[in-house]
C-alpha cells in the first residue's frame, strides 16, 4: 500500500470531525479537504440569493456559476465562494440550520462528490463529512465513524460559538443537533450511516488529541 493513504472521517454533526480531522492531515503532512464547507458555501449563497433551500431546481441552477475553493490560511484552511473569503459566514446559524436541505439534493451531492473525489486522487487526504467512506472515496484506505452524544455535541458547539462571538442557546443547540441528525439519516440521498469497513470512534469523553491520537494509530496500522 502506499505511504500516503486516503482517510474518510463521517459521523454527525457537532462530533469533532473537523477538528479533529485538521490534527491529524496536520500531524502527517497530509491535505486537509472540509467537505461540511462546500455545502455550507453553497447554501451561504442560496440564502443571499433568497432561494427556497427545499427547491432542489433552484438550488442546483446556482451550480454552474459557482467557484468554491478550499485554501490553506494562517489560523487553518479557508473557504473562498466566488472570489470572496465567506469562512466566517458559513459558520453563522442560518446556514447551519439550512445546510442538510442543500445536501440532501441529489444533483448538488452528485456535483460536490465529483469535485470531492479529484481532489482525493493523488492521496495524502484527510477528507471528513457525512458520506464520504460510503459514497465519496469508498474505497479509502482507512475509514473513520466519529460520534460522541447529543449533550457533548451541544456543548461543543455552544462553545464554538461563544469563542466566534455568537450568540448561542445549550439547550436551542441540543435540539438542533437531534434533528439534524434525523435529517441526516432519513435523507435519500447519500444518508449519513457508518461504513461496514469504518473504525468506530466515540469522541464524548476523549480530548481532541486523544481522538487525534486514536486516528493516527490506526494510519501508522494500515501504512506500516
Amino acid at each position: 500500500m502506499k505511504n500516503e493513504i486516503r482517510i474518510a472521517i463521517d459521523g454527525p454533526a457537532a462530533a469533532g470531525k473537523s477538528t479533529i480531522a485538521k490534527l491529524v492531515a496536520e500531524k502527517l503532512g497530509y491535505t486537509y479537504i472540509d467537505t461540511g464547507a462546500m455545502y455550507r458555501a453553497l447554501t451561504y449563497k442560496a440564502i443571499g440569493a433568497g432561494i427556497d433551500l427545499d427547491k432542489a431546481a433552484e438550488v442546483e441552477a446556482l451550480l454552474p456559476g459557482t467557484e468554491i475553493v478550499l485554501k490553506a490560511g494562517a489560523d487553518g484552511q479557508t473557504v473562498w465562494l466566488d472570489g470572496r473569503d465567506v469562512s466566517a459566514e458559513i459558520r453563522t446559524d442560518p446556514v447551519t440550520n439550512g445546510v442538510s436541505a442543500v445536501s440532501a439534493h441529489a444533483g448538488v451531492r452528485t456535483y460536490m462528490v465529483d469535485a470531492q473525489r479529484r481532489m482525493a486522487e493523488e492521496g495524502g487526504v484527510v477528507m471528513d463529512g457525512r458520506d464520504i467512506g460510503t459514497a465519496v472515496l469508498p474505497d479509502a484506505e482507512l475509514k473513520v465513524f466519529m460520534t460522541a452524544s447529543v449533550e457533548e455535541r451541544a456543548r461543543r458547539r455552544h462553545a464554538e460559538n461563544l469563542r466566534r462571538g455568537f450568540d448561542s442557546s445549550l439547550e436551542q443547540l441540543a435540539g438542533e443537533i437531534a434533528l439534524r441528525d434525523k435529517k441526516d439519516s432519513e435523507r435519500e440521498v447519500s444518508p449519513l450511516v457508518q461504513a461496514e469497513d469504518a473504525v468506530l470512534l466515540d469522541t464524548t469523553s476523549l480530548s481532541i488529541n486523544e481522538a487525534a491520537d486514536a486516528i493516527l494509530e490506526l494510519v501508522r496500522e494500515k501504512v506500516d
